[in-house]
């Protein structure tokens, strides 16, 4: 009962800034700038996304080495294709991740194992994505003149960057009892290591280009949809504001971030001095665009082993 309510929560979520996002728009208008340069641009924006699901797998590939669940290149690459497919269709941001977690598991990664490489990935990711927005906080506030704009991404950015470095801060506490208490060992172990990743000299700073690198993809895809409609928005501006709004978007409050992603997105072009539509715009086709790598990822599901051999191999009891 509880996960339905959950569920039906978030749906409700989604609808409902949908519904107040899409007020902002003409949709008959929108439909009439597509032209065949458009298509071109959308098939450039889901080949990048690919490339984009392409470089996550690598990154996950180095984390996986020291979560003791080691990836071959071609099943980190598929899982976390399956994994773009279940971000679409579980209610929440992060369904794939718990999905690709099933998926290692069973391969005979263990549990904790599994776990343990899809926390630490997804941490790693929302740290580096915390120091992205950091960097460009200067050209950010010169682009957003608005103080309440202004205000809430100076606030929700320091609690991403607060958050990650807490959470390393906690994996290099030598208390013994972190380590044993009940409430407390797991999140110390993922945090020891993510240390031991990130400073690495040999994974530290390929794990750092291709986090850096994931985010930046995500830019060029919204870069490719402002193309595809020939939106007034300038490169520089979707490299500063994109960022914010994906971290926002990864709040597991929606359905595969819809809803979320369109008010903000709308929100952060008027606090640009940006059309607001043109935000909200951009925001449907760059979901779009996941949406069809996603179905692609569905295709994939389907037609893979994993899916043949479902429910004829037991997975350990979670320790």
């Amino acid at each position: 009962m509880r996960r339905i309510l959950l569920s039906t929560a978030k749906i409700l979520i989604s609808a409902a800034l949908l519904y107040l996002a899409l007020r902002k728009i003409n949709l008959s208008e929108l439909f009439s700038r597509f032209t065949v340069t458009s298509l071109f641009w959308i098939g450039i924006a889901i080949a990048v996304t690919f490339l984009q699901i392409f470089i996550g797998a690598l990154r996950w590939r180095e984390v996986s080495a020291v979560c003791s669940a080691p990836l071959e290149l071609g099943r980190a690459m598929r899982y976390n294709v399956i994994g773009s497919f279940f971000n679409q269709t579980l209610p929440s941001a992060i369904g794939g991740d718990a999905v690709r977690l099933w998926l290692v598991a069973r391969a005979g990664a263990g549990w904790r194992a599994a776990t343990y490489s899809i926390f630490v990935d997804r941490a790693i990711g929302l740290i580096a994505l915390a120091i992205v927005i950091v960097a460009s906080l200067p050209w950010s506030y010169t682009l957003i003149t608005d103080p309440h704009g202004r205000s809430a991404l100076l606030l929700v950015d320091l609690l991403a960057l607060a958050g990650g470095v807490g959470f390393l801060i906690f994996g290099a506490l030598k208390w013994r009892w972190l380590k044993t208490w009940w409430g407390t060992h797991h999140i110390h172990a993922c945090a020891v290591i993510a240390n031991r990743v990130i400073f690495s000299r040999t994974r530290g700073p390929i794990i750092a280009i291709l986090s850096i690198l994931v985010h930046v993809l995500a830019v060029v895809i919204a870069w490719c949809v402002v193309q595809s409609i020939a939106a007034p928005v300038r490169f520089s501006d979707v490299f500063l504001l994109v960022p914010p709004v994906m971290l926002i978007t990864m709040m597991p409050i929606s359905i595969a971030g819809w809803g979320v992603r369109e008010a903000t997105m709308g929100l952060a072009f008027g606090f640009a001095g940006l059309a607001a539509n043109e935000g909200v715009n951009v925001s449907l086709l760059f979901g779009a665009v996941f949406f069809i790598v996603g179905a692609f990822g569905g295709l994939v599901w389907i037609l893979s082993a994993e899916k043949a051999a479902q429910g004829s191999a037991p997975i350990g009891v979670p320790e």
